[in-house]
């Protein structure tokens, strides 16, 4: 008989066909990697059963993480304080000092740092192609933390030199095409987990080579594509959008990372192909790309969450949900105020957020068949939170979607349940498979992290990044007159 899993007598959060959600009290089973029966009273199938008590606990769909950039954990820390402009070079173009070696390392501390607070299911956007090697090591941690994620290989922007700073003249050479097309024959990977998906920023080549990139990926069979889009002066206020419209590339596989100032027209042409966005609100908030959107009306639909830079913000899905939350209600009960008016009724809901980390994100990524809510014949990835946790004692119990979404933090997430199989138990990450029979624990993760982040660290303090930002912003044509103190 297959492995199997009981959760007994816990709190299931499950989704109607409207996106209602219900607490029920029951016992979900899981057999392989499925759900493969939810009621009350279910006997273990087998002596071997792992059976997990959850009384006075939440079970809830695992989180889905819509746009995240894992490999960057050796750089975390750098960017508390940074806007964009600061984080290019400090973050984006610095990654062209990581050894493959790195890469792998990084990889794995962003899955594990996701798996612990209830993801699993990532779209990784994986801009740190400098070599087929990196990409290979990235794909590599992703399989071995366990995580189910889209790695989105991604033609990369590459520095050239620092000093000067000089990028790369090919966006996509021939070793990226060959690279691609391997990847695509072999996909998935780690017993189906992992499965390639595309990232392209490069919207300043000619039409003609973006049609043929983009006809080129969906050939290969790669069903999603993401992209970073946000109209501002410091990426400009062309439309991705209706780029991919009039070239007619626009369809359901899209999914436009940040979306911040989109407009009307863009949100009209998204929805009519079925295309998704992902906010990622702590980033957005403090790099200066505007308020997140995935609240606003005509958005709202087709939105879902992610984390982006967990370098400079939390990993973790309940923060994006409450970020973006909070921030949308503030926005709307400013209105009222600004005119003298005090608002009837609050503006958007708990459920609706908590919806963007799950069954809308499993819209956004085309797998609402398999993931994104509780359901017998799903997929087995599910989150435990403790519902007796200081943080969640008695809110758990009035709205457990409450409970999660303005109350919960990692250290309340007691087990997670990757396809069916425990990655986290008791709080704890579990340990990861190496290969050879070799296994890590979290701790030696750690140690060996360290070491990487010292290696990059020694790295960038060689370089001049006050003058690879004033390059930057020539590169980016970006009007220097617009970068300001103040307003005033």
């Amino acid at each position: 008989m297959a492995s199997s899993i009981l959760l007994r007598n816990g709190t299931l959060l499950i989704h109607d066909e409207k996106d209602r959600v219900k607490a029920r009290k029951a016992d979900l089973l899981v057999v392989g990697n499925e759900i493969a029966e939810i009621a009350v009273g279910i006997s273990a199938p087998s002596p071997d059963t792992i059976v997990i008590d959850c009384a006075s606990k939440i079970i809830s769909p695992g989180f889905i993480d819509t746009h995240h950039h894992l490999f960057l954990t050796p750089l975390k820390g750098r960017h508390g304080n940074d806007l964009m402009l600061d984080f290019l070079p400090k973050g984006n173009f610095s990654v062209s000092l990581f050894t493959p070696e790195d890469i792998f390392w990084g990889e794995l501390g962003g899955c594990l740092e996701s798996i612990d607070s209830g993801t699993t299911m990532v779209v990784d956007h994986a801009n740190m192609n400098y070599s087929a090697e990196h990409s290979s090591s990235a794909i590599s941690g992703a399989v071995t933390s366990g995580i189910r994620s889209y790695f989105c290989y991604t033609p990369t922007p590459r520095v050239a030199s620092w000093s000067p700073f000089q990028m790369a003249t090919s966006l996509v050479p021939d070793w990226v095409h060959s690279q691609l097309t391997e990847l695509a024959q072999k996909q998935p990977f780690g017993d189906g987990r992992v499965r390639l998906g595309f990232a392209f920023d490069g919207y300043y080549l000619p039409k003609d080579a973006i049609i043929a990139l983009f006809e080129k990926v969906r050939a290969l069979g790669i069903k999603l594509i993401t992209s970073h889009y946000t109209r501002s002066a410091v990426f400009g206020t062309s439309s991705h959008v209706s780029l991919l419209n009039s070239c007619g590339l626009l369809k359901e596989d899209i999914l436009f990372s940040h979306a911040n100032g989109a407009l009307p027209e863009d949100a009209v042409q998204l929805a009519a192909a079925n295309a998704h966005i992902s906010a990622t609100p702590e980033t957005e908030l403090q790099m200066g790309l505007g308020a997140p959107v995935c609240f606003r009306p005509d958005l709202h639909d087709i939105s879902s969450l992610g984390v982006d830079c967990h370098t400079n913000n939390s990993g973790d899905m309940m923060s994006q949900m409450r970020l973006a939350l909070q921030s949308a209600r503030g926005t709307h009960n400013e209105s009222f105020l600004d005119t003298g008016k005090i608002p009837r009724r609050i503006s958007n809901t708990v459920e609706e957020a908590y919806n963007l980390g799950t069954i809308k994100g499993a819209r956004a990524v085309g797998m609402e068949a398999e993931i994104g809510s509780i359901a017998v014949g799903k997929l087995a990835d599910l989150v435990i939170f403790d519902g007796e946790s200081p943080a969640m004692v008695c809110a758990a119990e009035h709205d457990p979607v409450a409970a999660i979404v303005l109350h919960a933090s990692v250290r309340d997430i007691d087990t997670v349940i990757v396809d069916g199989r425990i990655r986290k138990a008791g709080g704890k990450l579990t340990t990861v498979e190496l290969g050879d029979g070799e296994t890590m624990q979290w701790k030696d993760t750690a140690r060996e992290l360290l070491k990487r982040r010292e290696r990059v660290e020694e790295e960038i303090s060689k370089l001049d990044l006050q003058e690879a930002k004033k390059a930057i912003t020539s590169v980016f044509h970006i009007d220097e007159g617009r970068i300001v103190d103040s307003l005033s």
